[in-house]
């Protein structure tokens, strides 16, 4: 029997690991702004999630390294587009 205002699936224990919550999520931001430095955390955080926990959670840090992997190579072509178009060039007004 339950007590007073606990569900019994909030008692199951059984959680998602955070390292994978924190791969998909850097992953996905990761494809938008600040790519060099959030793929590579996807990547690593993907990598120990999968390690640690098989069952809970692998999916989303399965797909948190592949999310991790595009943002690094997004980031690489940008850099190679920006390089064969003589670099970045700021105007300030005047």
């Amino acid at each position: 029997m339950t007590s007073y205002g606990s569900s019994p699936a909030a008692s199951s224990g059984s959680r998602t690991n955070g390292l994978a919550i924190a791969s998909l999520c850097c992953g996905i931001v990761g494809l938008f702004i600040l790519n060099i430095i959030l793929g590579p955390l996807a990547i690593v955080f993907g990598v120990v999630a999968r390690r640690q926990a098989a069952g809970n959670g692998a999916g989303m840090a399965k797909a948190g390294i592949i999310l991790g992997v595009v943002a690094v190579v997004l980031w690489l072509v940008m850099l190679a587009v920006a390089s064969s178009n003589g670099g970045f060039s700021w105007y300030v007004g005047g």
